[in-house]
């Protein structure tokens, strides 16, 4: 059987970084290649770096994720961008799926090459994204079905058939209120501006909020021609105290709504702001132009955000509590392990030493001693010779005892938000495998447990808050994705793989710190074993935008601290944790910030040996 043919990695990296200048139409564009690609940084194109022997059909979808960065450095215009993106966030990412698709077909219809490199990492990312496994049509997001669709109607390629059946439980929906929308994409491909233009057409006609600064320009442009989308003309401005229950509200700026509210003062005004039902009742219920506004309301208005709960969650319905293996099939698992073993081998010597180290702590607490001179026990042959030369001496004994070492469990508790990607996150999960590996030779169970989300910006419980007409002070509105990578009782041989899960692209999204600590202390909690160690592995504070957009600011850090005291004040569980890059000093008793992320596997041998160290 012949062998299939490989591509050389260093020859293809070579000749990638010049195709993919000359695509960009920048000889000056500095190209590398990292694990955090592939992304834009600036004028640097950061690339994944491809394997050794790379078959071909890899080999196509890296020049496909080269193609389309290349293509954004030549052809999107990031300030008219940013003027026509809504700030919704479901709206903003449908407009940013449309965006690609322009970029794709502009590659795709200039060289037949770049096309077939186009859907090659299309195919990558829809099998890692899991969306041809969807079964429930409200799991389904808009703006990536929209993407799908706008990218066959400008390129011309049909969608792929793995998620074909997925598209189309939305295709007719969607077809139905855009009509030919998507059609009129593909002859504006060359012109950013006009395909903003109708890309916000189509939003609007899907009941997307379209809350862009080009979307204000124009409402203040028609202002000041005397007229107002979905009004009649006005001919004398003054007339604004007058209360419009028809249409006006909703097309009116946030500040302008609060004045035309009916003349009952200025208190009143205010109390209708603190109370969800009396405003929803009013004529200004979509008074603010997304969740910036809402939060910025809050900000000015104490006295809403004193009456309500510390933290309150919209809905746990889309939460899950998934172990590794779930989430992906054991083919790709044993790809990622191999890359994290290939870094590993980087960091092995530092690592083990630092293990052994402990182990040998941890060891030497384990060790046995002796008790001399006893009146029973085991009969000390040493002092044999005492009774032998005194015949009045009395037989002298000995007794084993142990040294007091604790049952001990250990759950290593990872954060897994984007902010970790590339290094960082390499990092913490080869120093979660070498200290499962070092603590179970020394009979100490550990777990590691990862948090994250499901979706950026909301997912399915924004969604839902959505369509139920947006309630004030929903709280955490995001869903949780809490991962089991190992189980305390599960060996670290038969779990091993799964940490590679951790080097899966699309995996990290955002952090919702507490709620993760109070699911790992409950497992914790559960265990037999005497002592009880939580150490937590995060580099900033919790960051839901979604959720953030709608409660105040430290919303979610006020949840954290509470937290954290009640773990620390009940005494059950021993919490440490380690910041990298971000000071956790301020959150927890003991702590550890780490400037360096190469000081990772440092920090967690001398944080442990401490914790071993100490004696009650």
């Amino acid at each position: 059987m012949a062998n299939k043919p490989t591509i050389l990695s260093e020859p293809f990296k070579k000749a990638l970084v010049h195709s993919t200048r000359a695509l960009a139409e920048d000889a000056e564009l500095e190209v590398v290649f990292g694990s955090d690609g592939p992304r834009l940084d600036g004028n640097k194109l950061i690339l994944p770096h491809p394997p050794r022997d790379l078959a071909p059909k890899a080999a196509q979808r890296v020049r496909g994720q080269a193609d389309r960065l290349a293509l954004k450095v030549a052809h999107h215009d990031d300030t008219l961008h940013a003027r026509a993106r809504p700030r919704d966030d479901m709206s903003a990412d449908a407009f940013d799926a449309l965006e690609e698709a322009r970029l794709e077909g502009i590659g795709a219809h200039a060289m037949q090459g770049v096309r077939v490199n186009l859907l090659a990492a299309q195919e990558s990312d829809l099998e890692r994204s899991g969306l041809y496994r969807k079964e429930d049509k409200q799991e389904i997001g808009i703006p990536e079905i929209l993407g799908l669709m706008a990218r066959e109607a400008v390129t011309g390629d049909p969608i792929p058939q793995s998620v074909q059946r997925v598209v189309n439980m939305l295709r007719n929906e969607i077809e139905e209120k855009t009509g030919d929308g998507l059609e009129k994409l593909a002859a504006l491909i060359h012109d950013q501006k006009a395909f903003n233009r109708q890309a916000r057409h189509i939003l609007t006609s899907l009941d997307l909020k379209d809350d862009s600064q080009d979307a204000e320009d124009e409402k203040k442009d028609e202002g000041e021609e005397g007229e107002s989308e979905g009004e009649s003309p006005k001919d004398d401005a003054q007339d604004s105290e007058e209360p419009d229950d028809s249409d006006g509200p909703q097309d009116q700026p946030e500040e302008q709504s609060g004045q035309e509210q009916p003349q009952e003062g200025e208190d009143d005004y205010t109390q209708m702001q603190g109370d969800p039902q009396m405003s929803s009742e009013s004529s200004t219920d979509e008074t603010p132009d997304g969740e910036a506004g809402e939060a910025e309301r809050r900000e000015n208005d104490q006295p809403e955000t004193n009456v309500k709960k510390d933290y309150d969650v919209y809905t746990k319905q889309f939460d899950e509590i998934i172990t590794a293996e779930e989430l992906c099939d054991p083919e790709e698992l044993e790809r990622l392990r191999g890359f994290l073993n290939a870094q590993l081998a980087n960091m092995a010597s530092v690592v083990s030493r630092l293990a052994n180290r402990l182990q040998r702590k941890l060891l030497a607490q384990q060790n046995r001693s002796w008790s001399f001179d006893l009146e029973e026990g085991v009969l000390d042959a040493s002092k044999l010779t005492r009774v032998i030369t005194d015949a009045s001496a009395p037989l002298s004994f000995k007794q084993e005892k142990d040294t007091e070492f604790r049952d001990t469990v250990v759950t290593l508790l990872l954060d897994n938000s984007g902010s970790m990607r590339g290094r960082p996150i390499m990092v913490a999960a080869i120093c979660a495998d070498v200290l499962a590996r070092t603590l179970e030779r020394c009979g100490v169970k550990v777990e590691i447990l990862g948090f994250t989300t499901k979706a950026w910006k909301g997912g399915m419980s924004r969604e839902a808050w959505v369509r139920a007409g947006k309630p004030a002070n929903p709280g955490r509105l995001n869903d949780l994705r809490h991962i089991i990578y190992k189980a305390a009782d599960n060996p670290w041989r038969r779990t091993h793989k799964n940490l590679g899960l951790m080097m899966r692209e699309g995996l990290l999204k955002e952090n919702i710190d507490g709620e993760a600590l109070q699911w790992a202390h409950s497992r914790l909690i559960g265990r037999p074993e005497q002592r009880k160690i939580l150490m937590v592995i995060s580099d900033g504070a919790p960051v839901d935008d979604s959720t953030l957009s709608v409660n105040s600011g430290h919303y979610l850090e006020n949840h954290l601290r509470k937290v954290i005291d009640e773990i620390q004040s009940q005494h059950r569980v021993e919490l440490v944790a380690i910041g990298i890059g971000h000071d956790v000093t301020r959150y927890y008793k003991r702590a550890l910030t780490l400037i360096d992320v190469e000081h990772l596997a440092g920090g967690l041998m001398d944080k442990l040996t401490e914790l071993f160290e100490e004696t009650k």
